[in-house]
């Protein structure tokens, strides 16, 4: 085994196979820190360039560049609160509110050491796993992968605050969000209302950046800078501190590797949803002063521990049995069959050394990768001190992209901006919006496995020994989650009578809930009770299998927003309103881009943003002409270098050019 481990370096470490692979770390980092992008989108253009390329180089190319994506987009997610990709979303928790407080490299320098590491573990895991858990990954059927989405979701109990209902009724809207479009077994589309764009669904990208980006972009309109701060807080927040805490929490870093390693093995999870796993298996374990969602570094270390480990538990079921265990590994799989590789059982012998390569190449790649963005993290950690004004029009260019690049229509940035309305909506309703983008991303995969178990094993599949044993899982996640939310509101009980016979105390408290409104979490959850109504009576004329998954969601949907409903009933009286402030600035960001969208019809995207980014910054920022003129002739060189040249997207036909 050594020999062949030493085969497969020399085979890596020599030209040009080892340039191929700095340039493909090079790539995966700009992939990684631009919203929008990813690693299937890196994948995707980059493996027709190597048709020409041997074998080592080809896989060492594409393997690097979609080993550190998952390490880049941690600087978008703690620096402006948007997810660089899919697997980043449970980072925005805790690493940006952690750059609002000024800690922005202490964030970065932890969440760099743990992917590094992560990514580490996960290269091992595919030496030690193979021979251990192929009976394990074999005995994973359709009612296995059913009842493991179902654990996903329970983990909403842990992700949703104060409360549970609450969190499990955004889960549910999120599976419904989901179903928009044709079944999964039935050509039949669901929920369509008679508008093409989302006959074949709504694309998870809109959804994510709406979700999460417009309210910050909203927030960012406000002034000041993204660190409520006016300078660093020195050696609190520097890098060395964040590895410090990377090395403190090495127990919780470790578990949560092995937790992203294993659901790298199940084909068709991902790092998206070992994110969200990871991060709930943190809230729900750690006892020493949690304070998650408020810029615990924690919740930082977690979720980037188990995305960047996913990559090697990934690459196990797709070298030993050719089954992809996830989208990118797909692409990585079309790369084996352009090189004559046949996955299986000859990768585990005859090409042996072909597999250590890669697993050095996981190594190699996220070693380097997060070298470089320590080298680098200074200097982008002083953006959060940047005045906001100047962030505005570049966070905008990058999440309108990120936007169109899901299918290239209008609709797109229409789906961006109707779920931006539902994020600041849920946000001042104090419903919590993770749990939503976790049952959109799942929802696909429990209903098939629902309708598979249904008609292959009819109800015996419920007493399979693995899916009791993830059933008893789920069970006991629920009730950790409903005591920790007890002892959580009776602390913040006894702190709110400790402030008021304190000076300051009553109005410290209603900064904290000024922008959360139990009038409007009330309208918010009857608007939500009446989307379930509509989505079960909707469904009644449909096919059994094509209306089972929604109307089985819509049920505990209903009943979770029952209960919210009940709840914010019940603090109907405490204080908490939307600053009118907030509605002007959103007011002010929807005529904004209604003008962006006009201009883009009549002039095309390379015209309409540099503009929008020129006016914004000459208009609103109060900037000088020539610095404004600078600022829109940057966001036109980027337009044209990395999305018309590199990512070759699709503009809008515009009329008048």
């Amino acid at each position: 085994m050594l020999e062949q481990a030493i085969l497969g370096a020399t085979q890596l470490f020599v030209w040009p196979a080892i340039g191929f692979l700095m340039l493909g770390i090079l790539i995966g980092i700009v992939f990684g820190v631009v919203p929008g992008l990813s690693g299937l989108n890196g994948m995707a253009i980059l493996l027709p360039f190597t048709f020409s390329m041997d074998t080592v180089s080809a896989l060492s190319f594409l393997l690097g560049m979609y080993a550190v994506t998952s390490t880049a987009d941690t600087i978008s997610s703690v620096l402006l609160g948007i997810p660089g990709t899919a697997a980043s979303q449970a980072t925005v928790l805790d690493g940006y509110p952690m750059a609002k407080r000024g800690e922005a490299e202490r964030a970065l320098g932890a969440a760099f050491t743990v992917s590094a590491i992560g990514g580490v573990i996960g290269a091992i895991a595919v030496v030690l796993s193979i021979p251990i858990l192929q009976p394990i990954i074999l005995a994973f059927s359709s009612p296995e992968f059913f009842m493991l989405g179902v654990v996903g979701l329970t983990m909403v109990g842990a992700l949703s605050g104060g409360s549970i209902a609450k969190g499990v009724a955004a889960a549910a809207l999120g599976t419904l969000i989901a179903s928009v479009g044709y079944g999964e077994q039935i050509a039949i589309p669901r929920y369509w209302f008679n508008i093409i764009y989302l006959i074949d669904g709504i694309p998870l990208m809109p959804v994510v950046l709406g979700l999460f980006a417009v309210p910050e972009i909203v927030d960012l309109m406000k002034g000041g800078g993204i660190a409520r701060v006016s300078q660093p807080a020195g050696d609190a927040s520097g890098l060395m501190r964040g590895v410090r805490d990377a090395m403190n929490n090495w127990w919780l870093m470790l578990r949560c590797s092995v937790l992203g390693v294993y659901i790298g093995l199940l084909p068709g999870l991902g790092a998206a949803i070992a994110d969200w796993i990871a991060y709930g298996h943190a809230v729900q374990t750690v006892r020493k002063n949690p304070h998650f969602g408020e810029g615990d570094v924690r919740g930082v270390i977690a979720p980037e521990s188990a995305n960047n480990a996913v990559k090697g538990g990934a690459l196990v079921p797709t070298i030993a049995f050719g089954i992809p265990g996830s989208p990118p590994m797909a692409l990585l799989l079309g790369a084996f069959l352009i090189q004559g590789i046949t996955p299986g059982p000859s990768m585990l012998t005859t090409q042996l050394p072909l597999t250590f390569s890669l697993i050095w190449t996981l190594v190699v790649a996220n070693v380097v990768a997060a070298l470089l963005l320590f080298a680098l993290t200074k200097p982008i950690a002083r953006l959060i001190f940047v005045p906001s004004r100047y962030l505005v029009p570049a966070v905008v260019v990058f999440t309108l992209m990120g936007a169109w690049t899901a299918t290239f229509q209008l609709g797109d940035w229409v789906a961006l901006f109707g779920a931006g309305a539902l994020g600041m909506a849920m946000k001042h309703a104090g419903w919590p919006r993770p749990p939503l983008i976790l049952g959109f991303i799942i929802a696909p995969i429990i209903e098939n496995a629902l309708h598979i178990s249904r008609q292959s094993y009819g109800m015996a599949w419920l007493g399979r020994p693995i899916v009791i044993a993830l059933l008893v899982v789920a069970v006991v996640t629920v009730v950790l989650s409903i005591r920790r939310a007890r002892k959580a509101k009776a602390e913040r009980v006894h702190g709110a009578e400790i402030a008021a016979t304190h000076p300051g105390g009553a109005a410290a408290e209603t900064f904290a809930f000024r922008e959360t409104s139990p009038l409007f979490g009330m309208v918010f959850a009857a608007l939500a009770i009446a989307a379930f109504g509509y989505a079960m009576w909707e469904a009644r004329a449909w096919p059994a299998a094509l209306a089972a998954f929604p109307v089985a969601m819509a049920v505990p949907g209903v009943i979770a927003a029952a209960i919210a409903l009940a709840g914010d009933f019940g603090a109907r009286h405490e204080k908490g309103q939307i600053p009118l402030a907030t509605l002007a600035l959103l007011g002010e960001f929807a005529l904004w881009m209604v003008l962006v969208v006009a201009a883009t019809i009549c002039f095309g995207q390379l015209v309409a943003l540099p503009v929008f980014a020129f006016l914004f910054v000459l208009l609103r920022a109060r900037a000088k002409l020539w610095v404004a003129a600078l600022y829109g002739g940057a966001i036109f060189l980027l337009l044209w270098g990395v999305f018309d040249q590199v990512v070759n997207v699709t503009w809008y036909p515009a009329r008048f050019m």
